[in-house]
């Protein structure tokens, strides 16, 4: 199976990401998390998105907040499929973030999830995968029932609650 390469801007942004870590983790798809810089530290950044297809990744998930052009720097940078996280925060709550992530050129695409979406993006990122792989499928499907049941469960308390 493909790995998935977690990359933050700042370290800041750990609390919210590892919310896709814990995700990936649950589906058993293997990750690296890595804290790169669009601005602070550019040619890392580039390097790791440009081998990363060579060092066995299938997906990229870029986390950054305000000017947000690390999801950007990297589908700049490699070919495979990148998923930006907006993170909220600074003057504009986000909002700057998710326009700098989903605003790209046409040609680099970059799939943007809402706003400190992490574990949708992790989500998206299993569902990528699971393209091509049967076992994923499953988990994916089991994870989808499990959803389910709790919506049901809850219904059933929310009934009964209604009743008395």
């Amino acid at each position: 199976m493909k790995k998935i390469a977690v990359i933050m801007g700042s370290d800041s942004d750990w609390p919210v990401v590892k919310g896709a870590c814990a995700q990936l983790k649950e589906f058993g798809i293997p990750y690296e998390a890595h804290i790169l810089s669009a601005h602070r530290t550019p040619a890392a950044a580039a390097e790791f998105a440009k081998n990363a297809r060579a060092n066995g990744f299938g997906v990229l998930i870029c986390a950054a907040g305000m000017a947000a052009h690390l999801a950007g720097a990297f589908a700049g940078n490699s070919t495979l499929p990148v998923i930006g996280i907006p993170m909220k925060g600074g003057a504009m709550d986000g909002l700057d973030a998710l326009l700098a992530t989903v605003q790209m050129p046409s040609g680099i695409p970059v799939a943007t999830v809402a706003i400190n979406g992490a574990k949708n993006a992790a989500v998206l990122a299993a569902q990528i995968l699971a393209v091509s792989d049967d076992e994923l499928v499953a988990k994916l499907d089991a994870a989808r029932e499990k959803m389910a049941a709790q919506i049901s469960e809850t219904e059933a308390k929310l009934q009964k609650e209604l009743e008395t």
